[in-house]
């Protein structure tokens, strides 16, 4: 991969995730909660939302490395569960909303390159729409992983709301570092063969 394409693909990682934050701050705006609003995240400018791991050197890292998919994450967009109409299911629609975000890119992108026959894109062109459509393919499954940080964890722990599960929600959160490398050399190697059929199936 040469630089020009590297920088592409950061680039399109960047606006990728910068969307799913947003779309969680519009989602928690929605439910009741401004706190993502008062603290300028309802922003489509990516300096609010970028983590320099996440959003920089982890991608730049994958892209040199020749890693065969890019990945990577925002500053998490803050909400509190206390301001949000519906205490239980609120955070899962919240978290959802982020990978709904990705997947609506990626249909739209994917659209493009299945009307480019009507249109008649340039190669370079098409290049870029696969480009969104994988990198957003990627975003949404990785998200999905229910671990803390990620989005996924939300839903699972609307799931196992009773206290019963207090001990494991707990320990899940002390030991989001541990459960982000889990989540990168466990999990994600076990999701790549959902992340190619879905790819395969949309272009």
């Amino acid at each position: 991969m040469n630089l020009e394409q590297t920088i592409i693909q950061i680039a399109v990682l960047v606006l990728s995730v910068v969307l799913h934050e947003v779309a969680h701050g519009y989602a928690a705006d929605s439910l009741g909660d401004r706190t993502a609003r008062y603290a300028g995240r309802l922003t489509l400018n990516p300096i609010p939302h970028l983590d320099p791991v996440g959003s920089v050197i982890l991608p730049f890292i994958l892209a040199v490395s020749g890693a065969p998919f890019l990945v990577g994450w925002a500053k998490p967009v803050p909400f509190n569960i206390h301001n949000i109409s519906k205490k239980r299911w609120g955070p899962a629609l919240i978290a959802l909303a982020g990978p709904a975000a990705n997947l609506t890119l990626a249909l739209v992108f994917a659209g493009l390159i299945q009307m480019s026959g009507v249109f008649g894109f340039s190669a370079i062109m098409l290049q870029f729409f696969g480009t969104v459509v994988i990198i957003n393919v990627v975003l949404m499954v990785f998200n999905l992983i229910p671990v803390p940080p990620l989005d996924g964890h939300h839903v699972l722990f609307s799931i196992l709301s009773g206290p019963r599960y207090r001990n494991l929600r707990n320990f899940l959160r002390k030991n989001q570092l541990m459960m982000v490398l889990l989540a990168l050399f466990i999990f994600w190697p076990m999701m790549t063969p959902l992340v190619g059929r879905i790819i395969e199936f949309l272009i």
